[in-house]
């Protein structure tokens, strides 16, 4: 299963690293990350944090520009926001598994 759409409500987001593009390591080069349209992907870390609980910092890919205008410590909202499960054997034979959190675009919190 995979682009499960999420509702955030009740959550607080903060940026903890600000917006930038997606990048990748290819044969010891940074290559940038677009999607199947050769559009640019971009990420950003949030911390995601309901009353009362304790949070967790996420990474979430971008499928837009968001922007000069967001920086460490804004509180923001995500544009239709999704998770797909993942799973895989590293190259030693680990079973890595997890949730990769993608985005329509980023907004300020109102």
């Amino acid at each position: 299963m995979r682009n499960i759409p999420v509702l955030l409500t009740g959550y607080r987001l903060m940026v903890t690293e600000e917006p930038t593009l997606k990048t990748r390591e290819v044969d010891g080069t940074a290559e940038i990350v677009t999607d199947r349209d050769g559009v640019n992907q971009y990420v950003v870390s949030l911390f995601a944090k309901t009353k009362g609980e304790k949070g967790e910092e996420i990474r979430v890919t971008l499928a837009a520009d968001p922007g000069d205008s967001f920086e460490e410590g804004d509180m923001v909202e995500l544009i239709d926001a999704m998770v797909s499960p993942y799973s895989f054997k590293n190259n030693r034979g680990e079973t890595v598994s997890g949730l990769a959190w993608r985005a329509a675009g980023l907004k300020p919190r109102d």
